[in-house]
């Protein structure tokens, strides 16, 4: 089956509470934005409004949040964020994703990474940087393959060390 990377919809909200349920112990940072009792509607206009850069919380920058879909199932999600803040630049990225366990090790990553690479020069971005745990192998070789250049590794107190990875998007000289 073929992925497809995409905003949610209103009729997604059973997709989207079951792949939050099975992400939950691993990534609890999933669905951003989301929180226990928030109406699926609102979190989609929440959603909305952080593409946008309208009421964002402190530190945040404008992002748009994509869902891989196969079939009707969510197997993983991107972010991908349309600027960096001094944080991002360190340890977030431009780019983040999550499988969903169930789907792990399909190729799923590799697949929403080519279109957020899409989406990303669509935006004008002329490089993307993308960074991973420093132990994450899984993630280091999707970043890789998608032609991820290792730059170097970023320490920062209580975190894991992450390893910091630019895609070229353009060959503009001075980007």
């Amino acid at each position: 089956m073929m992925l497809v990377l995409r905003r949610l919809r209103p009729i997604d909200e059973h997709a989207f509470l079951a792949a939050l349920t099975l992400t939950a112990p691993t990534d609890p940072n999933f669905a951003h934005y989301h929180h226990p009792g928030l109406a699926f509607l609102d979190y989609l206009a929440i959603l909305e409004r952080a593409e946008r850069g309208v009421g964002l919380p402190e530190g945040h920058v404008p992002s748009t949040l994509l869902f891989g879909f196969v079939g009707d199932a969510i197997v993983g999600r991107l972010m991908l964020r349309h600027t960096l803040n001094d944080f991002l630049l360190r340890v977030g990225g431009h780019i983040g994703y999550v499988v969903v366990p169930e789907h792990r090790g399909r190729g799923w990553a590799g697949a929403m990474l080519k279109e957020g690479l899409v989406l990303a020069r669509s935006l004008g971005l002329p490089k993307v940087l993308l960074t991973c745990d420093e132990d994450n192998l899984a993630s280091r070789r999707t970043i890789e393959r998608c032609g991820g250049a290792y730059e170097d590794s970023c320490v920062v107190p209580g975190r894991p060390p992450k390893r910091r990875y630019w895609i070229r998007l353009s060959s503009a000289a001075n980007d």
